[in-house]
């Protein structure tokens, strides 16, 4: 049966997340999700929705979330991978995995505002290749004991980086991507697949090659999970993206004040189930 999760846009003004996960899990979503906006330029070649820049840091919230629920998964959608430090986003992310018990469901990407990422260190045109770096950095650093990098973008000595994370052997890595080489990352070296706005038929076809490319790399399709972000929340939306091969769907919440977010979820629920 597919999973149902919950995503938000928490800022200064909306709901508590601690609030919000709470009612989460007691309406029984399996998960919440967050996003990441580290700054917004004020000059932009391609301007974005002004509420982005009131983004609060998305791993301090879900540990706020964590705190206030027992089984919720937490999900991120998306951290900027090549926009942190990889030691440290290890250690961040270790610790809220540690502490929530192994909830954590990594949802990253590498960005799309040229202006931010290149003020964050971000090699904007080569993101890709730079954020897959950086997991492979982590992925030492969760699992080694004694843990080194030597590549193009990042390079450490042996270190220790503690705590390790409760999920074995780290918290799934989830790409948030449509771009044209999603499907052969994922297969390589990622646990999930996160798009937004697609149709059933794109999830069908997106489930049918991560399949194919799965058994190439010698993976079990099924270690590789679908959720499926701006899905209309009706039931009859839902029934359709879950024959198409979606093994979760997160439906969305506006960016809301004075409790109308609260309100919103629970009007969501309603109708769902």
């Amino acid at each position: 049966m597919v999973r149902l999760g919950v995503s938000t846009i928490p800022t200064a003004r909306s709901t508590d997340i601690a609030v919000l996960a709470r009612r989460a899990e007691e309406l029984g979503f399996d998960s919440i999700w967050v996003p990441e906006q580290h700054t917004l330029p004020v000059r932009v070649e391609n301007p974005v929705p002004r509420l982005w820049g009131d983004i609060v840091d998305p791993l301090v919230a879900l540990a706020r979330a964590s705190a206030a629920t027992t089984k919720l998964k937490l999900g991120t959608a998306v951290v900027v991978v090549p926009a942190r430090n990889p030691i440290t986003l290890a250690k961040e992310t270790a610790t809220l995995d540690m502490y929530s018990g192994g909830r954590l469901l990594f949802g990253i990407g590498v960005g799309g505002l040229r202006e931010e990422g290149e003020l964050l260190g971000v090699d904007f045109d080569h993101r890709w290749t730079q954020g897959r770096e950086a997991v492979e950095a982590m992925k030492k650093l969760w699992t080694e004991e004694e843990s080194e990098h030597h590549g193009k973008y990042y390079d450490f000595p042996s270190v220790y980086c503690f705590p390790k994370p409760a999920s074995k052997p780290h918290p799934p890595i989830i790409l948030g991507s449509r771009a044209p080489n999603a499907f052969k990352r994922i297969a390589a070296w990622g646990d999930g697949w996160l798009p937004l706005d697609i149709t059933p038929k794109d999830v069908a076809a997106g489930r049918a090659e991560l399949d194919r490319l799965a058994e190439m790399n010698g993976r079990d399709p099924a270690s590789i999970e679908i959720s499926v972000m701006g899905v209309p929340p009706n039931p009859e939306s839902i029934h359709r993206y879950e024959e198409a091969g979606a093994d979760r769907i997160v439906l969305g919440i506006e960016g809301e004040e004075d409790g109308r977010d609260l309100e919103a979820m629970e009007m969501i629920a309603s109708n769902v189930t």
